[in-house]
């Protein structure tokens, strides 16, 4: 009895060892906690094609690894960055200017308030709204200061990953407390959300986007590019992402009378981007892996507040990842138990 307790005591302290040295490594690294998601999610969707190569084609472990990274680097990083460098200083630029954000809120206040019958922006709510979109949009785009070193070390991480991925998936299998068959249909369920989430929802923003320039474009709109991709930005948001957008934009000509460009991209907006997204999420996310759009939007406000930018991918990640434990734990604890009984 004693060599049992003391067993369980040395238990115990070990794992409150292991515990604790596991907040304060969470805590000192929780910046670079966006680049080890990234690689975990890239190593899933890489690791068949790695194998692949590495054992059926004989491919060299390190050679195959850093390819892979060099790769993926031309087709996320690069592209990203560059993008990111051209939007922000716009973005800035637009939202540091309140002064005239405020203008054109009471000049539309002003003309449809013989329509309305009343004041649709006071003083204090015009304000408000400026001060909303001057602290919520830079979220959006320029949360992630480390943005480069985050990019870095998922490099690095990707390419550690693959390289050990057959001691990588022993330790996953002694570590995670479920079966075999349990097991294989975690890694099976988790390519798919993963692969519906870090493809689909990417995927969908970039016809957005591209959509959206085209209504811009043909009706006249300035800066159409810039704003097709703040609308390939939000449409990350189900439902109402893109009216963050387009309404702004529609109030804006209308407060300059062209009245004529504030309908159309209103229409254009509402009727065809707005369709696309639903069309684009069937079309698109229902074939790589099906994903409740409830999920995808909290998901999306999970991860914005918790990883900056890259959580627009890695928040319904880890949505996705609750619903996956709480269905295991139900099999594996809750059914099992009532049926013993």
């Amino acid at each position: 009895m004693p060599t049992s307790f003391n067993l369980h005591l040395r238990q115990l302290l070990m794992l409150g060892i292991v515990f604790s040295l596991g907040i304060l490594l969470i805590a000192t690294l929780y910046n670079f906690l966006p680049a080890l998601l990234g690689s975990i999610t890239l190593y899933i969707l890489t690791k068949k094609l790695f194998k692949q190569l590495t054992i059926q084609q004989k491919w060299y472990k390190g050679f195959t690894a850093i390819l892979f990274v060099i790769l993926l680097i031309l087709l996320i990083a690069v592209p990203l960055f560059f993008s990111l460098q051209w939007a922000v200083p716009k973005t800035n630029t637009l939202l540091h200017n309140q002064n005239e954000i405020i203008n054109r809120l009471e000049i539309v206040s002003k003309k449809t308030e013989p329509y309305l019958g009343k004041s649709i922006f006071t003083k204090e709510t015009v304000s408000t709204v400026a001060k909303q979109l001057t602290t919520y949009i830079p979220t959006i785009v320029t949360t992630s200061v480390n943005l480069m070193a985050n990019f870095c070390m998922l490099f690095f991480f990707l390419f550690y990953f693959l390289y050990n991925t057959y001691d990588v998936d022993c330790f996953l299998k002694k570590i995670i407390p479920l079966s075999t068959s349990d097991y294989k249909q975690l890694a099976d369920e988790t390519f798919i959300i993963i692969r519906a989430n870090a493809l689909g929802i990417p995927l969908v923003s970039i016809v957005h986007g591209l959509v959206a320039c085209l209504g811009y474009s043909f009706f006249g709109v300035e800066n159409w590019g810039f704003w097709g991709f703040l609308t390939g930005l939000f449409s990350f948001f189900p439902f109402v992402g893109i009216m963050v957008v387009w309404v702004p934009l529609s109030i804006y000509y209308y407060s300059i009378d062209q009245n004529y460009v504030a309908a159309a991209v209103a229409l254009y907006s509402s009727i065809i981007t707005g369709n696309v997204d639903y069309i684009t999420r069937i079309g698109i996310i229902k074939k790589l892996g099906k994903v409740h759009p409830m999920i995808t939007l909290l998901g999306v406000i999970v991860g914005l507040k918790l990883f900056g930018f890259m959580g627009l991918i890695f928040g319904p990640l880890l949505i996705s990842y609750f619903m996956i434990l709480i269905k295991f734990y139900h099999k594996e604890f809750i059914t099992n138990i009532s049926t013993n009984k």
